[in-house]
Order: structure tokens, then sequence, then C-alpha cells
């Protein structure tokens, strides 16, 4: 069955202007056109052009693997051992960062425990002065109503002796004129 110039190039796996090329190349015996105008390979077309595509690609491939270089065991070895050193390093360098890492992680442990136990004496203080506090304002609380009640009962007192003084009203001898006057006791706590 006869091919497109796409269908065979897709095929080979190359470009379809290489396929062309090969294609105008052809014998015009070789070359068919459909009832399109479309170019059509048929069979033989096909073989010649298969045969000119793959012997090149083939000669690429194996040139291509000839120009690699292979390392010899000795060059192997040295990269091994390269590569080996470089292990070691970064395994030591890492060590040591685990180790400082730890050593960090340790110190701050510390400071957080501290933290924590001077946390604990500043809130045991506290606790203790407020109950201090609380009894001193007790214990004020208390003074203060005793000498509020002390006041009051000085105060009736003194009210009590007033009332007294006034009515105790002494007679005092005839001034010059002879006039008897009647006065109330002075005591010197009442001038004020």
């Amino acid at each position: 069955m006869p091919k497109t110039i796409r269908e065979l190039a897709d095929e080979l796996k190359v470009s379809k202007q290489t396929i062309q090329y090969h294609y105008q190349r052809l014998p015009t015996k070789n070359r068919q056109k459909d009832s399109q105008g479309t170019n059509m390979i048929s069979l033989t077309a096909e073989r010649i052009i298969r045969d000119k595509v793959v012997k090149p690609l083939a000669a690429n491939i194996q040139q291509t693997g000839s120009k690699k270089v292979t390392k010899t065991s000795k060059e192997n070895n040295e990269l091994i051992a390269t590569l080996r050193r470089e292990i070691e390093d970064l395994k030591s360098q890492r060590d040591k960062q685990l180790a400082t890492k730890d050593r960090q992680i340790d110190h701050l442990t510390k400071l957080v425990d501290q933290q924590q136990q001077l946390q604990l004496a500043t809130v045991a203080d506290n606790h203790r002065l407020k109950d201090h506090v609380q009894k001193l304002s007790g214990q004020l609380t208390q003074k203060t109503n005793d000498n509020l009640s002390t006041g009051n009962d000085l105060f009736n007192i003194q009210d009590k002796k007033s009332k007294i003084a006034k009515q105790k009203i002494v007679k005092s001898g005839s001034n010059k004129d002879g006039i008897h006057t009647n006065r109330a006791i002075k005591r010197w706590w009442k001038f004020w």
C-alpha cells in the first residue's frame, strides 16, 4: 500500500524534508501521485528511500559511539577514591555541626529551666507578699474600727461632762460692785 511522505517520515523518525529530498532524486518511474496530486511512495520507492536514510543514521550512531571516551579502571578508581574522601569530609562536617547544635540545645534548655525556676520563685514571693498585705490590711481595719469606737466613747464622755458642767453653775462671790453672777466652770480644754 502506498504511503505519503509524512507517514514515511514519521515511521523512520526523520524530517519530512529529508524524505522529500530523497523522493525527488528517485527515477520518474518510481514516483507516483494520487488523484488529488499528493506524492505517494510505492513499496519499491519506500525500500530505496529507507536504505538511503537508515544507512547514514546507522553510520552516525556508530561514529558517535566510537567517539565516546572510555575511562580506564585506574581513572575510575581515582574518581571513586576522591568521591569517598569528599563523603568523609561531608560526614565530619555534619558531625561537627550536629555537635554544635546539641551544645546549643543543652544551653538553651538550661536557660529555660532557670527561667522557669525564677518564675516559680517570683510567683511564690508574690503570693507570700499578697497574704502579708491582706493580713496587715485586716489588722489595720480592726484597729480603725477600735479607734472609731474609742473615739465615739470619748466624744460621748465629753458630751456628758459638758452637760454636767452646764448644769453646775457655781455662784461666784460678789464682785466689787456687789453683784452676784452665775458662772459656769471653765476648764482649759473647752477653749477650743
